[in-house]
């Protein structure tokens, strides 16, 4: 008889404490947040991570009241931002903007002291857009057949710039690469902005550029688009050519954006920063800066985005495998 109320206490104490625990969680779900929220960017400032966490960042703050604070922390390839707040207090007031290389570095970086999928809690994915193929305004290159031509006959000697081993832009460079079968060098920068400077100044060949940063300077003529390597042309550069169109079919290099937080914050405040995110995604001046920046939104659950970023190690595992992608 003893032992078999001491089980029922033991089974009416597990009850009460996982009771209790469901309610510290949602009162602190009611609360969050009650300070500011920082959201950290991988790259320096003036990027295409950073452009769509000052964007989104912005909306945030005017929705929960308090200051949303970005913060920069690039370097190695994206991984030191990523490091921080793998080891930030779960608390939901350190989130981090990610792009591509979030699951990209799982292989090309397989002795980080994180992981993308161990140590992370998914909130929500942003959006996406195809890649462009740019050149400078002053390159001879007016096609992508004549930018393959001029790598094809002096192999080695172009020179392609990205925001760093690991991002969209290395992958979408070595991708075309090798579809384009050429033997071109890839030079990492600590971020998109410094490479576009070397674009613009002619001191790199050409660039596989997200239209955040890329589509101002290309209706300003300033750089040269090529050729986008989506499946569609985009409705803000209706004259350039798909991959496809331009010669090179088969070729399609996607940028996406999303925020994750450290793996143990409490699932009632993912959802609570995930309902923010998507109420944000949805009001009138976040829809239009981002369509002026070629942004397609993509809003959805936090599980959602959790599967998609699954499925996006895996995918980017076989692209790095297979065309031999290392961190230079």
């Amino acid at each position: 008889m003893k032992n078999f109320l001491k089980s029922v206490w033991s089974i009416i104490a597990v009850c009460l404490c996982a009771c209790a625990g469901l309610a510290a969680g949602s009162a602190w779900a009611d609360t969050f947040p009650s300070k500011a929220v920082k959201i950290v960017v991988p790259f320096p400032p003036g990027g295409g991570v950073d452009l769509v966490a000052r964007v989104i960042g912005q909306q945030l703050s005017v929705q929960m009241g308090q200051p949303v604070v970005i913060e920069n922390k690039p370097g190695a390839g994206a991984n030191i931002g990523a490091d921080f707040v793998a080891k930030a207090d779960p608390d939901g007031y350190t989130i981090l903007c990610a792009a591509n290389g979030l699951a990209a570095n799982v292989t090309l970086f397989p002795n980080t002291p994180f992981n993308a999928l161990r140590d992370f809690a998914p909130i929500a994915k942003v959006g996406s857009a195809p890649l462009m193929v740019i050149v400078s305004k002053d390159s001879p290159a007016k096609t992508l057949k004549d930018l393959i031509a001029m790598a094809s006959k002096e192999p080695g000697k172009l020179a392609y710039g990205s925001a760093g081993n690991g991002s969209s832009q290395h992958l979408g460079g070595e991708m075309f690469k090798t579809a384009a079968k050429i033997d071109v060098l890839h030079v990492p920068y600590k971020g998109g902005h410094p490479a576009m400077n070397e674009l613009l100044g002619g001191r790199i060949s050409y660039m596989v550029q997200n239209p955040l940063e890329a589509i101002s300077l290309v209706k300003g003529n300033q750089l040269r688009a090529l050729a986008v390597a989506g499946n569609k042309r985009m409705a803000l550069l209706p004259d350039v050519p798909t991959a496809a169109e331009a010669g090179l079919p088969g070729y399609e290099a996607p940028v996406w954006w999303g925020f994750v937080a450290p793996v143990k914050t409490p699932k009632e405040v993912v959802a609570r920063l995930n309902a923010e995110i998507v109420k944000a995604l949805a009001a009138p001046k976040v829809k239009e800066q981002f369509t002026q920046m070629g942004v397609v939104i993509e809003a959805g659950t936090p599980e959602q985005f959790g599967k998609f970023l699954h499925t996006e190690v895996e995918t980017l595992a076989n692209v790095i495998k297979t065309a031999g992608i290392r961190a230079d």
